[in-house]
């Protein structure tokens, strides 16, 4: 098979898979993104992601990771959410809790792999070539190659947009021997807009198209293992798994829809789940409530430190009775974290109460002063 059908074959069957775009790139077409890496973490922005650091020379260089490979095809899957401003709007609900819309159905990986699988298993049943598939959890840089390949461009919250799909898009790779056309390199469509940046609740970004993880709510609520810093806590609000501002803030997402009807569907009871009831999970209950879910990768106390942190930033005082329980909790970490949240909600009670009072008195001033100048 010549390599323009052989593309045409694999991007064709991808769609039927329900990839919403498909494109190539060379294998060897990112030679600047090892520099970029290697910046990145001599600054000490990836925090404590340690295996960013261990797989540095195969993450900055695709034939590192597989010197066989030519090609390799990025396909993008639509995931966005069906109303495009419920993830901001789901923020001013805080007695209930934010789950990234990435996270609140099946865990992507096994969805997008087990596509790209299929895929590739044919194409290489068909032309004899080799072929290898990652998805997110291997190290390659899928953002970098998707702006050569043209499926978009590295916008300023360093996510990958598209001018079909906006922000909301998971990115599969299928690494091959096979030497097919590379598409046209995406160019930057960003401009002066900012909206990204500006949005950001922890500013995440040192300047434009650069992130500091240790900073970012995702990294804080999914990555990091230990006590949250308590400067970042009060504008975590109620985000108790990653954060979706930077990219529901995307103007680009106005022309998203390509493929509506592929895109993973949000399970209801993990759209805006309640906080109180989050808080009476043990660890079985956690594990069924997220069976086959992404959330299930951080454990039960890490998922329990995160919605403390929400009630504590909630200003809900009924939920002081369901966070009292974790000051004994067997985890440091947990116990820790809910001191912190039963003193947030004391602070907003007695607030509460004195702004009662402050009305109250303003009002017996105001009826004083009434009958004084009714007074003869």
């Amino acid at each position: 098979m010549n390599p323009e059908k052989a593309k045409t074959f694999l991007t064709e069957d991808l769609g039927k898979e329900g990839f919403a775009d498909v494109r190539i790139a060379r294998a060897d077409s990112i030679p600047q993104a090892a520099g970029r890496l290697r910046t990145f973490l001599a600054a000490g922005r990836h925090g404590t992601m340690g295996w960013m650091a261990e797989t540095e020379e195969r993450r900055g260089n695709p034939q590192k990771l597989w010197p066989e490979a030519r090609t390799v095809v990025l396909a993008a899957m639509e995931y966005g959410p069906e109303d495009g401003n419920e993830p901001l709007a789901a923020l001013e609900r805080r007695d209930r809790g934010t789950i990234s819309v990435y996270a609140r159905n099946r865990d992507y990986h096994d969805v997008v792999k087990g596509k790209l699988k299929q895929a590739a298993g044919r194409f290489a049943a068909k032309t004899g070539e080799q072929v290898k598939v990652f998805v997110d959890t291997a190290p390659v840089m899928e953002k970098p190659l998707g702006a050569a390949a043209g499926l978009g461009w590295q916008g300023k919250h360093t996510n990958l947009v598209s001018r079909r799909l906006g922000s909301w898009f998971f990115i599969g790779a299928i690494f091959t021997t096979a030497d097919l056309p590379p598409d046209e390199a995406e160019t930057d469509h960003c401009g002066s807009c900012r909206a990204c940046l500006d949005i950001c609740p922890t500013d995440a970004f040192p300047a434009p198209y650069q992130l500091d993880a240790r900073r970012c709510i995702s990294y804080l609520t999914i990555e990091h293992a230990g006590p949250i810093p308590e400067e970042f806590r009060p504008a975590m609000g109620n985000r108790i798994y990653g954060c979706d501002d930077c990219l529901a803030a995307c103007p680009w997402n106005k022309f998203a829809g390509a493929a509506r009807e592929a895109k993973l569907k949000a399970r209801d009871d993990l759209k805006s789940p309640a906080i109180c009831d989050l808080l009476m999970l043990d660890d079985a209950k956690f594990r069924a409530m997220f069976s086959g879910s992404p959330i299930k990768r951080i454990g039960r106390n890490r998922f329990i430190r995160n919605v403390l942190i929400a009630a504590g930033n909630s200003g809900k005082a009924e939920l002081a009775g369901d966070v009292a329980p974790h000051l004994e909790d067997p985890d440091p970490v947990v116990r820790e974290t809910a001191h912190w949240a039963l003193d947030r909600l004391k602070s907003a009670v007695q607030i509460k109460d004195l702004n009662s009072k402050a009305a109250l008195t303003e009002g017996e001033n105001s009826a004083t002063q009434n009958r004084r100048k009714k007074s003869p």
